[in-house]
């Protein structure tokens, strides 16, 4: 095995934020059970936050980023995990407090992976990555709460040509609900068609929260956008309606009041990915390989070499990425 290994390395001085590619080697890298090498990773909303320097996300440089990864293990101290595995990671501030998947080589704590499960390979897991698996949480969050393909109504999701957007307009619309697409992105509007969207919506139409109650619009919804967008979708809900809220990319606030919850008995359900428990990853994962299309999920990807990537971190947190970036992490 590799003594030395090549990652993208954040570092700081008197405030500002230096990321450059560097040799590491392995004694380098912070304890854990599990020695995996990182095969793939991609780009997730908070990884341009990390990129960029914002939030205060990582305290303590120098740093490797990647909140997530996909890889075969290449050595083990706890017994559920064998050289040779094929495992799964996301979330536990993963490529935040600890040393993430942007590197060539990751070493971990057991408890954080998931075993890659069956019909599904590390470059596919990690086109799906964090954002996809957010997807799948918000989707088996609204099942949870009694809403089926059968009942009347448009299930609505926000910020639908990004990574979590999208993969949750493919799941929903192989499920068979109506789908409608949140987007300020004209030139997504086929994309989203066909992904399986039966009705776009301009997002904005959505950001005027000055209103608690709006006429009866929508029967679910996944928003990842958070602030005046989830306020204003939370006022056109169907009575007994169901948000499930997994994304700021619009703000943290949310300008709204509780007549919704009062009077129509909305639901407004978190999704956390982050700490999510093991027993319901491994659920997750295992829908996504049985029912997610992956020949759509090909179409929406977008796969490049980890050397690639800085440009792409401003990118995304601008809106400016469509779907999902695969990245080869050996391509360093």
């Amino acid at each position: 095995m590799k003594k030395a290994f090549r990652g993208l390395v954040l570092t700081q001085q008197d405030k500002t934020l230096q990321a450059g590619f560097q040799d590491i080697a392995i004694d380098d890298l912070p304890e854990g059970e599990v020695l995996v090498r990182v095969d793939w990773s991609t780009l997730n909303y908070k990884d341009g936050m990390i990129l960029n320097g914002l939030g205060r996300l990582v305290r303590q440089y120098p740093h490797v980023p990647g909140v997530d990864f996909a890889g075969e293990v290449i050595s083990s101290d706890d017994p559920r995990y064998a050289p040779g595995d094929q495992v799964i990671l996301t979330g536990w501030r993963v490529g935040e407090a600890h040393w993430g998947g942007y590197a060539q080589y990751a070493r971990v704590n057991a408890d954080w992976l998931v075993p890659m499960p069956n019909g599904l390979d590390g470059a596919h897991a990690m086109a799906i990555g964090t954002a996809g698996f957010t997807s799948m949480l918000a989707v088996m969050a609204l099942e949870e709460q009694g809403l089926s393909p059968d009942q009347d109504g448009e299930v609505l999701v926000t910020g639908a040509a990004g990574g979590v957007g999208s993969v949750a307009v493919s799941i929903l619309a192989n499920f068979g609900y109506r789908v409608a697409a949140s987007t300020g992105r004209a030139d997504t509007h086929d994309y989203l068609r066909g992904l399986g969207a039966t009705s776009i919506i301009d997002r904005a139409a959505l950001t005027d929260a000055s209103k608690p109650l709006l006429s009866e619009r929508w029967l679910g919804t996944i928003d990842s956008v958070g602030s005046t967008t989830l306020a204003h979708v939370l006022s056109e809900m169907k009575y007994h309606g169901v948000v499930a809220a997994c994304g700021l990319a619009g703000g943290p606030d949310l300008p709204a009041t509780v007549i919704p919850f009062l009077l129509r008995g909305v639901r407004l359900i978190g999704i956390d990915s982050v700490m999510c428990p093991y027993e319901k990853r491994v659920t997750a994962w295992k829908r996504l390989a049985q029912e997610l299309p992956m020949a759509q999920l090909d179409a929406v990807t977008t796969k490049m070499g980890l050397r690639d990537i800085l440009p792409w971190g401003e990118k995304i947190l601008k809106g400016q990425v469509r779907g999902r970036l695969l990245i080869d992490v050996q391509d360093c």
